[in-house]
């Protein structure tokens, strides 16, 4: 992979990594015939909390920063307002698109006639849009000579986002057959959650193109979107039961898990 250049096909490894940890997810399914237990389930969410907000920092902010100031810009200016617009980015997907989270009984959003599964499968996604973006921008960005990412941070970010992907796989097709779904249909639903993440990443680095000056943006704007489904969905539903002790401890690790990725890695 180190003599591959082309930031396209790097963005498609990278996210086509991410995108089959999620349908493998999705294919335990065919192994187990109930739901998670909730203090699992709390585990993989806390877990995926870590690493999106370690991500956040070290694969993201940092990167958005350190290219900024060789672009010869305010170091924080790009990173804050990336920052502030993903996260409001994210915030309108929430109000204009209805989507219901695996565990909860009510839908968000606005009202719909579309079925439970179908916006099962939207929560979902709407999560990976950013986890797309980021990990496209990564891979790419490490295919710059003037880039602030290596391959090794960008793969370390892929393998990080990955790990979260194969429980989230297995939290959207377990759900959907308890919903009535076949296990045939529920694997696909779950597998094509996670198809937003190849097609985001590839898109974002088609929009941008060679302009680097936007890349400090976008990395920032990718930040803030994750880490508003952090605070607004993925803290809030692993501490939903009795098991937020258990959530806890899968943050904590999740977050080591990343950092040391990164820092080794990077």
């Amino acid at each position: 992979m180190e003599n591959i250049t082309n930031p396209y096909l790097l963005a498609a490894i990278g996210t086509g990594f991410t995108f089959l940890m999620t349908t493998l997810g999705a294919a335990t399914i065919f192994l187990f015939k109930k739901e998670m237990k909730q203090s699992w389930q709390s585990i993989f969410l806390g877990f995926a909390a870590g690493v999106m907000i370690a991500a956040s920092v070290w694969s993201l902010l940092i990167p958005s920063m350190e290219q900024a100031k060789d672009l010869g810009m305010i170091e924080w200016l790009p990173a804050g307002a990336g920052f502030i617009l993903g996260a409001v980015f994210l915030n309108v997907l929430d109000k204009i698109l209805p989507h219901l989270h695996p565990g909860s009984e009510e839908p968000e959003g606005p009202s719909s006639s579309l079925k439970r599964t179908s916006m099962l499968v939207i929560a979902v996604t709407l999560h990976n849009i950013p986890e797309g973006m980021a990990v496209g921008l990564a891979f790419a960005m490490s295919a710059t000579a003037s880039g602030s990412i290596s391959l090794a941070a960008a793969v370390a970010l892929a393998l990080g986002i990955g790990l979260q992907n194969f429980p989230e796989g297995a939290a959207v097709s377990l759900p959907l057959q308890k919903e009535g779904c076949s296990k045939g249909k529920a694997f696909l639903y779950g597998s094509l959650s996670g198809i937003v993440e190849p097609i985001a990443g590839i898109a974002v680095v088609a929009i941008t193109g060679s302009a680097t000056i936007v890349m400090p943006w976008l990395l920032a704007f990718a930040a803030g979107a994750m880490v508003y489904v952090v605070v607004e969905e993925l803290i809030p539903e692993a501490h939903f039961s009795d098991h937020g002790h258990a959530a806890t401890f899968g943050f904590m690790a999740g977050f080591l898990i990343m950092m040391i990725m990164d820092v080794a890695l990077g």
